[in-house]
Order: structure tokens, then C-alpha cells, then sequence
């Protein structure tokens, strides 16, 4: 695969990021971040890359649109030992994305509150972090996505291990995961929506 240099970080549990962002840094990799994700890194002193600079597209409609672009999934989604795929890259101007560290609103701890509004349910369904996770998953072999703090240490460990490279199998393993995460995440909007009545 080799070593990962470009990671985008936006996550809504921040336990463990800013250390995790820190020991990236160890391998000079390029970190690319989203609203309040981006603002704890910086504060902590880790330099990162806005996703609206990235792009040179601004995050518009209340931050409903900010990473669904073809700079973001087209670095992620391109298969690195295809001639096709490195050329289309190369003619529109998009980096490789080699790492991916996303967890999703937390929908469910949402709708559990009481009186909470349908309204208020659907602006806390995840659109752009469930996009670059099945991205990241479905190019497991070249991506590595990282959807589970817990998962952190085990990441910066393999890293150090084999100079800032992930293996295939550990990327494999955390792709299941996140698809593991993007179903059961699915499941709980469906099941809230099934219990909801509209005029």
C-alpha cells in the first residue's frame, strides 16, 4: 500500500483524537479536517487542513454539505494501481486520501431524549461521515478507515511497526467494522422512523 500521507479526521466522539492526530504527525502525514474537529486539533497545536480549503468549496446549508465532493471521495475512492484512476486524479487535481477517521452523530443518544422533535431527529442523521467510511471500507486495500477510538493505539502501534504503512489484513478487519458501523447506524434511523407518524 505504502505509507499512509493524507488522513482526513472528523469525528463527533473526540476521546483520544487529539493524541491519535499527534502520533500521525510523527510520520508527517497531511491531516485534513471539518468544523469542530479542526478547532480541537488547532488548539492542541496540530496543524490541519480544512476541508473547505481542500476542496475550495465552502461547507454550505448549516454544514450539511462539506465533504461530499469529488476531491474528498475521489482521493479516497481511486484505486492506486490503476492507470485510469491515476490519471483522472491527476487531470482533476486530487490527492490520495490514504486514511480515514470518522465516527458518526450520535442519532441514537438523539432520539432517546425525551420530547425530542422529528426534526431535530433528522438533523442528526449522518450523510457525509457514513459516505467516507463506505468509501474508505470498499478501498480497503489501499485506505486505511478508522471508525473506533478504541482502534487508535492499534493503528499508530502497526505504523510505527512497518514505517508509517498499515497492513492488508488490519485494514481489512477495520472495514468490516465500519460497515458494521454504517448498518447498525442505518438500523436505528429506520427503526426511529418506523415508530413516526407525518401529516
Amino acid at each position: 500500500m505504502g505509507r499512509i500521507q493524507r488522513a482526513i479526521i472528523s469525528v463527533t466522539d473526540k476521546s483520544g483524537v487529539v493524541k491519535f492526530a499527534e502520533s500521525l504527525k510523527e510520520f508527517n502525514v497531511e491531516i485534513l479536517s471539518t468544523g469542530g474537529t479542526a478547532q480541537r486539533l488547532r488548539d492542541r497545536g496540530v496543524e490541519v487542513i480544512e476541508i473547505s480549503d481542500y476542496t475550495g468549496f465552502p461547507e454550505i446549508m448549516d454544514g450539511r454539505v462539506k465533504t461530499l465532493h469529488p476531491k474528498v471521495h475521489g482521493g479516497i475512492l481511486a484505486l492506486r494501481d490503476n492507470p485510469a484512476h491515476l490519471k483522472a486524479m491527476e487531470e482533476n487535481a486530487i490527492n490520495p486520501i490514504d486514511m480515514v477517521v470518522v465516527n458518526l452523530y450520535q442519532f441514537e443518544k438523539t432520539v432517546e431524549k425525551e420530547g425530542v422533535t422529528l426534526e431535530e431527529a433528522i438533523e442528526n442523521i449522518d450523510i457525509g461521515g457514513p459516505s467516507m467510511l463506505r468509501s474508505a471500507a470498499k478501498n480497503f486495500k489501499f485506505v486505511t478507515v478508522v471508525a473506533d477510538p478504541s482502534d487508535y493505539g492499534r493503528v499508530i502501534e502497526e505504523m510505527r511497526k512497518n514505517k508509517g504503512q498499515t497492513t492488508l489484513r488490519t485494514r481489512f478487519e477495520l472495514a468490516r467494522k465500519a460497515f458494521k458501523l454504517t448498518h447498525e447506524y442505518d438500523g436505528a434511523i429506520s427503526r426511529y422512523l418506523a415508530g413516526v407518524e407525518v401529516e
